[in-house]
């Protein structure tokens, strides 16, 4: 016969000869736990919490705003000058501003894109006013530089980094000399 972990051990096959094939006890009153739902009892809980959320954001990227030449000023300039001339008129241009929104958290930003119709450029506060109230992809709800204003949404203009659509694209110069 073998003999327990150590010499002076009796052999546990004898000690438990009474109990070792009897059937696994079973409850009548509840039902069997699914091996799934018994691991779920030791899984771990969340000791930092909010440490998951700022992980996350910690890996979200952001892009730095690049500033933008001379010529490219000049020509976003134009295209505004443009836009308030053809508003005049009575027409009502749809564009595409693609426009960095800073982020709220994190030095940096992305750049979104923008198409709706110009309702008018308010040169006195320096902003575009559109005329829908549909959300840009992208657009946070109190972003800097594209926010709700009553029924319109404005557009800064220093938050411009460029206009595109029938209108001005004509204007685009690929080579600032």
């Amino acid at each position: 016969m073998a003999k327990g972990i150590t010499e002076k051990e009796p052999d546990p096959r004898v000690v438990y000869a009474d109990i070792i094939d009897l059937p696994h006890w079973q409850s009548p009153s509840r039902p069997h736990m699914s091996l799934y739902a018994r691991s779920a009892q030791f899984a771990p809980f969340a000791a930092l919490s909010g440490y998951d959320e700022m992980i996350v954001e910690e890996g979200h990227e952001t892009d730095t705003r690049v500033e933008l030449e001379d010529w490219e000023l000049e020509q976003l300039n134009q295209k505004l000058t443009l836009i308030a001339d053809v508003l005049e008129d009575g027409n009502k241009p749809r564009l595409t501003f693609t426009v960095f929104v800073p982020d709220e958290r994190k030095h940096g930003g992305s750049y979104i894109e923008v198409t709706d119709t110009v309702k008018r450029i308010d040169a006195a506060a320096r902003k575009v006013v559109l005329m829908s109230e549909k959300d840009a992809v992208g657009y946070k709800k109190d972003a800097v530089g594209y926010k709700a204003s009553g029924m319109n949404k404005t557009i800064d203009f220093d938050k411009i980094v460029a206009i595109h659509g029938d209108l001005v694209d004509y204007m685009d110069n690929p080579d600032p000399t």
